[in-house]
């Protein structure tokens, strides 16, 4: 009994040690953490979906209220992808294979210029083993399309912060449908003003209250 608290204990400190190190910018310390996480056996989708998940909203929050800026998300970002490969490849190979082919375009939509939430998205996406290709803020339609289009992907994914915005989640939906491309793709919506009730009136297939369940309804979408 107490070799399994002591186990608890030291699976615990190495967690807080991988947060420190990513909200520290710290790759190498971060990097080398996650080996160690990956030594102790800790289950690694529990931890992406835990402790990278809890360290993506701090930052988001720290970026939003203006204690850090862009590069330092870019730096976060980057360690928790790097940090999130090492935990993904001691899935058991099914674990893994399941969301590997799956490849997601994201993006904020035309004149909205919020990232913080989008980007949280992809990055858990990421640490969920999609393939994630972001496509930045204020996209218009075609590029949503071209991109997509252009990576084969599964899944179009796009955030509103705006209720003025909106309409560009509709409008992808329907360019697709003129172009009759509707059904190559699962359209993920999600933002501060996104409603389950606005998902089905433009006919999106899924809507994320917020980032986890954003990734959870993705990965509903492709795995059956």
């Amino acid at each position: 009994m107490s070799s399994d608290n002591g186990s608890k204990e030291q699976d615990k400190q190495l967690l807080t040690a991988l947060q420190e190190a990513i909200l520290s910018y710290e790759e190498e310390e971060a990097l080398s953490v996650a080996e160690k996480i990956v030594a102790s056996k800790v289950d690694p989708l529990r931890i992406m979906n835990t402790t990278i998940a809890d360290v993506a909203r701090l930052v988001g929050e720290k970026y939003e209220s203006g204690e850090i800026f862009l590069p330092h998300l870019v730096m976060a970002g980057d360690i928790m992808s790097k940090v999130s490969d090492i935990l993904e490849s001691s899935l058991p190979s099914g674990e893994s294979a399941k969301l590997g082919g799956n490849t997601v375009v994201i993006g904020t939509v035309e004149s909205d210029i919020h990232s913080i939430g989008k980007s949280i998205v992809a990055m858990l996406l990421k640490a969920n083993g999609f393939k994630v290709f972001d496509l930045g803020v204020d996209v218009k339609s075609e590029q949503f399309i071209k991109e997509a289009e252009s990576q084969n992907a599964n899944i179009l994914a796009m955030s509103s912060l705006l209720t003025t915005t909106l309409l560009y989640q509709k409008e992808v939906i329907e360019d697709l449908d003129r172009l009759n491309l509707r059904k190559k793709y699962k359209v993920l919506i999600g933002g501060g003003p996104v409603t389950k009730k606005w998902a089905d009136e433009i006919n999106a297939d899924g809507y994320g209250k917020d980032a986890i369940d954003g990734v959870e309804v993705a990965k509903s979408m492709v795995i059956h």
